[in-house]
């Protein structure tokens, strides 16, 4: 049976990511999460759903200021990166949260910079409280940091830019 801290944290990484639907079984328990606005609505009573019901509205109106300056953001920062010179970008294998140092003490694997080669550590993907360290997969020097230590990830999504040797 899961934990309430762990549905906790399983709401805040869907809520997180780009997924819209959740179902998850074990032992005869069932939890079901979809989003709803933006906003993760989990499966509950009817009373509860119905108080839900009225709000996405307004969430909707919302929405739409945030993604427009999001996009103007994203527009100002794709000029910088099209002048970067890479061949290659390392991704993530999957959905986690990015961590660029084995420990919050100790200093990051790679920078920007720094050379790497195909079996070279570059960062750890923390997903269901496994820590896997990402490799570079290429040989050549890191251009380009693409996202935050601490951020949550998606599977496929660019983490370093690098240029081969």
């Amino acid at each position: 049976m899961l934990k309430v801290q762990e549905i906790r944290e399983l709401i805040k990484l869907i809520d997180q990511s780009q997924i819209d639907e959740f179902s998850y079984e074990t032992n005869g328990t069932k939890v079901c999460m979809k989003k709803s606005g933006g906003q993760v609505v989990t499966d509950a009573p009817a009373i509860k759903e119905t108080a839900k019901k009225p709000e996405p509205e307004p969430e909707v109106r919302e929405t739409p200021e945030p993604k427009q300056e999001t996009t103007k953001a994203e527009e100002s920062k794709e000029e910088p990166e099209a002048k970067a010179d890479y061949d290659k970008e390392i991704t993530s294998p999957m959905v986690g949260t990015f961590y660029e140092s084995p420990s919050p003490e100790e200093g990051a694997y790679v920078k920007v910079g720094d050379s790497v080669k195909q079996d070279s550590v570059v960062c750890i993907v923390e997903a269901m409280k496994l820590f896997n360290e990402i490799e570079a997969e290429v040989s050549g020097e890191i251009v380009e940091i693409l996202v935050d230590d601490g951020e949550l990830v998606e599977y496929g999504q660019p983490l370093f830019r690098v240029k081969t040797s």
